[in-house]
């Protein structure tokens, strides 16, 4: 008896050994939700972008996952690629009327793992994080915008533009095609869109 206690002890440790092999290992913290994923490059110094750039993938995987994460009572907020230092994140940004937490997060997590690995559109190693959008949140996409405007901006550009700004903090106003209008101190601006690095929202104690 005691020596099948410990074969399958080792059985049981094989098969854990495994598992991190494929999965490497996963963290929680806060509001966010990781893994790490292996993709279909064994090199990471050999990175190929099959099919397309990194916006592309981003486009790929939100239309892969957006009906699944909608199906079980989530928004899809956005829909990241980005490297991080020497790391590879998609992250995958949900959102819900009644907040998200650590276990919202570890929920999509588990929804979409499968989904992204059949898919298989990221070929480098990388991590697959779930989050909510945090209290300042990113403005990347138009209905972003527009559900933002009369609320307290911050616009970030990629340098000075022909008002000595690289930055503007204050109320957006208005989300045209190639432009956002943000009123400034009592100064309207017109902000060309080619120009902004970053939109956020800007958090004001009191708010919540």
């Amino acid at each position: 008896m005691e020596c099948n206690c410990i074969k399958l002890g080792n059985l049981i440790n094989l098969i854990n050994f495994k598992k991190t092999l494929a999965f490497y290992g996963k963290k929680r913290y806060n509001n966010k939700s990781i893994k790490y994923r292996k993709g279909g490059n064994k090199n990471p110094a050999l990175i190929l972008w099959i099919g397309g750039s990194m916006a592309n993938i981003e486009e790929k995987v939100e239309s892969l996952v957006k009906s699944k994460i909608e199906n079980i009572g989530y928004e899809l907020y956005d829909v990241l690629y980005l490297k991080e230092g020497k790391n590879y994140i998609l992250r995958i940004v949900i959102d819900n009327k009644n907040g998200i937490s650590l276990e919202d997060c570890e929920k999509v997590n588990n929804e979409i793992t499968d989904l992204l690995d059949e898919a298989d559109y990221i070929k480098e190693q990388y991590f697959l994080e779930v989050s909510s959008p945090g209290i300042e949140r990113l403005l990347r996409k138009d209905w972003q915008l527009k559900k933002n405007i009369d609320n307290k901006v911050q616009i970030s550009l990629f340098k000075k533009d022909e008002n000595g700004f690289k930055e503007y903090i204050g109320i957006l106003k208005q989300v045209g095609d190639d432009y956002l209008k943000i009123v400034q101190e009592n100064n309207e601006y017109l902000v060309q869109r080619k120009t902004i690095s970053q939109v956020k929202t800007i958090y004001e104690e009191g708010e919540m």
